[in-house]
């Protein structure tokens, strides 16, 4: 008899440390699930306090996972500050049920195919894990709905769904938000027409680039918009969140009463076959890419959009292209514009600026003292982000913005992490993150099926 209660006791003991391990809030022990996307990896290009080194990683067996156990590798064997990370790993088919089963950690981080990430989100939530997942979360309207199910799951656990939205902690970004909300110089944001919307977010992103110093190799899978989501859907995603985080900062944005979509559409990039293998190094198009076929050598990716709204009463538009390979020395490429009553916002990334972010403001008329203005009021940005400077040019003033505020797009998914880890430990994250997370994704999916039915009508 004592030695059954000995043995009921060790097992009641064994279930009790796992439970307690996988609740303890004190440590994060990420798990990684199913990564398919680099920027699974670059989440963990920096070691991060609070973060356990040991990451578990569940997928199947496949080039996907052993690119990103690379990208890892490659982290902890750079000759400058070196991670420590201990990736142990399950390889099956089974992968998903073996996480839920195992209950390894407390954050997941999804990265990968997004036709599947809508599901592995709510298995994940409903383990009880807490969840930093990639953008998009959401590839279409079916995904959306899925996703406000996924949200009240999180919120009836208590447990953190969140995307990684980079683009807000690229300075120059920042910086245009922090000035539109000094009324002295930017005044009050404009409602703007269809044909001239008060904000507009344009990028140019690249399939062939290179990511932590090598390039990047693209699973086959993300030229398939049925697995990647179409561009309107896909990187549009970060543009709309820079709308509503800067013009209407730390307001809750309802989709049903606050947006409305006037136009959206999209248009392909034809890549050939050469390229194709230059970037996946597979040499034939797998058999799912051929609806996507042009001719025996091209196939037609779906990777551009553009979508026009108003929000808030405000018109913005938001628009991505996708070419093969930037120009030599270049990169991904970024315009936006905040239009003002006393001045315009103007971000430009391209040859002229070295391929760097840079801000300019530029005001509309002529105004007396209105130098004098900016030059006192600038001091409230100064103050926050001191050694900036201002630069006169022919049109207005350049914000000089010092090396170390340009940390790359690499370096932010770091700052994500560290926010979001920040908004668990301290329950803290602000009310209006999830309504606007919601709305976001409302946006992109509506948008594709506006965009699809202008192209079919077209027919």
């Amino acid at each position: 008899m004592r030695v059954i209660t000995s043995l009921i006791s060790l097992l009641l003991f064994a279930c009790m440390s796992k439970t307690e391990n996988f609740q303890d809030k004190k440590k994060i022990k990420l798990i990684t699930l199913d990564p398919g996307h680099f920027h699974a990896a670059l989440v963990q290009k920096s070691m991060i306090d609070n973060i356990d080194s040991v990451v578990h990683v569940y997928a199947p067996p496949g080039p996907d996972l052993d690119l990103h156990l690379k990208r890892i590798e490659s982290f902890n064997t750079r000759s400058e500050d070196p991670t420590n990370w201990e990736e142990v790993v399950y390889r099956g088919n089974d992968f998903l049920q073996k996480m839920t089963s195992d209950k390894s950690g407390n954050v997941v981080v999804i990265s990968g195919n997004n036709r599947r990430k809508t599901s592995y989100i709510n298995a994940s939530l409903k383990t009880g894990f807490h969840v930093l997942a990639d953008k998009p979360m959401a590839i279409n309207t079916t995904d959306f709905h899925e996703l406000t199910k996924a949200f009240k799951t999180a919120d009836d656990k208590n447990l953190l769904l969140y995307d990684i939205m980079t683009e807000r902690f690229e300075i120059a970004t920042i910086l245009q938000r922090e000035i539109s909300m000094i009324p002295e110089i930017f005044g009050a944001l404009e409602k703007g027409t269809p044909e001239s919307p008060a904000v507009t977010k344009e990028s140019v992103h690249h399939f062939y680039k290179n990511v932590a110093g090598n390039t990047l190799v693209r699973p086959a899978w993300f030229f398939d918009t049925e697995q990647q989501g179409e561009g309107i859907v896909d990187v549009t995603t970060h543009l709309v969140d820079l709308v509503q985080w800067e013009c209407f900062p730390e307001q809750i944005i309802d989709y049903q009463t606050d947006v409305k979509l006037t136009g959206a559409r999209r248009w392909p990039t034809n890549i050939t076959r050469s390229e194709f293998k230059s970037v996946t190094q597979i040499d034939q198009f797998p058999n799912f890419l051929n609806k996507s076929l042009v001719n025996d050598s091209t196939i037609a990716v779906y990777g551009n959009g553009e979508i026009n709204y108003l929000i808030k009463g405000v018109h913005a538009k938001v628009s991505v292209t996708w070419a093969f390979k930037a120009p030599e020395g270049g990169g991904d490429t970024h315009y936006s514009v905040m239009r003002g009553t006393k001045s315009n916002l103007i971000i430009t990334q391209g040859a002229e600026t070295a391929f760097r972010p840079t801000l300019t403001i530029e005001p509309i008329r002529e105004e007396k003292n209105f130098e004098n203005i900016v030059l006192e009021h600038i001091k409230k940005v100064q103050s926050r982000f001191p050694g900036i400077t201002l630069e006169k040019t022919k049109s207005g003033w350049q914000l000089v913005i010092p090396d170390e505020y340009h940390v790359g797009h690499e370096a932010h998914f770091g700052q994500v992490l560290k926010k979001y880890l920040e908004y668990i430990e301290n329950k803290n994250m602000p009310s209006w993150e999830v309504p606007n997370m919601i709305t976001k994704y409302y946006i992109t999916t509506q948008a594709l099926e506006m965009a699809k039915g202008e192209n079919e009508s077209k027919r």
